[in-house]
């Protein structure tokens, strides 16, 4: 969409540009912009924007995310492919290109929204097709793809999946990464908002197999 990209490039701030560069580590430079400032500046475009088709949809996203100079761009990439006119097509046919987003965002602001926005309502809509995939991805050699796979029913709360959840934790309890321990603590705090009783039986069971991050940040509520 080369209207993002020419809305993007004509504001931004570039001290805070520079500000967020440095927190987020990013190799890509910002432009600057705060949040609300930039989901304000989305929101027209998005408004107009009519996909015609899921290739279409697709092929939009990938060249925001792929040909992206600064990351507002990756965040406009997300924005467009979360857009409500897309929602049916969050399905299995998209999981290639979620997965891309995974790996390529390789860090936690990408990787959140993604696993939240993206991979949550295309696993609810298709349960039976999508859980088999979350289930491999919670043992994949990336560690971004695990931790998607941790965090992915985020808010869901009665209409979690277990057994889904409980293999996602299970199959990441040994790996020493702080992304994979805060994802299983987080998991775990936020589905102890629906059953606590369950979230600290499985502490228990883990034991002192689960690192003390982990432990702290799925019991700090309880």
């Amino acid at each position: 969409m080369t209207a993002v990209r020419d809305a993007l490039a004509a504001g931004g701030d570039p001290e805070k540009a520079a500000q967020q560069q440095r927190y987020m580590k990013s190799a890509l430079p910002y432009r600057g912009y705060a949040a609300p400032e930039l989901k304000a500046l989305l929101r027209p475009l998005l408004a107009s924007y009519e996909p015609v088709d899921r290739v279409t949809w697709e092929r939009t996203v990938r060249a925001l995310w792929d040909d992206a100079t600064h990351r507002e761009e990756r965040y406009a990439a997300i924005a467009v492919a979360r857009h409500r006119r897309a929602r049916a097509w969050l399905a299995p046919e998209s999981v290639p290109l979620l997965r891309h987003l995974v790996v390529t965002g390789a860090w936690w602001d990408l990787v959140d929204e993604t696993a939240q926005h993206l991979v949550r309502p295309a696993l609810v809509a298709h349960r039976a097709e999508l859980t088999p995939v979350l289930w491999g991805w919670a043992s994949d050699e990336d560690v971004w793809v695990r931790r998607t796979a941790v965090i992915c029913q985020l808010g869901l709360r009665a209409d979690t999946d277990l057994d889904l959840l409980e293999h996602a934790i299970e199959s990441n309890l040994d790996d020493q990464t702080f992304w994979l321990r805060k994802a299983i603590g987080w998991a775990l705090r936020d589905y102890g908002r629906t059953d606590p009783g369950w979230v600290r039986a499985e502490v228990l069971r883990h034991g002192d197999r689960m690192s003390g991050l982990s432990r702290r940040e799925a019991l700090k509520h309880l």
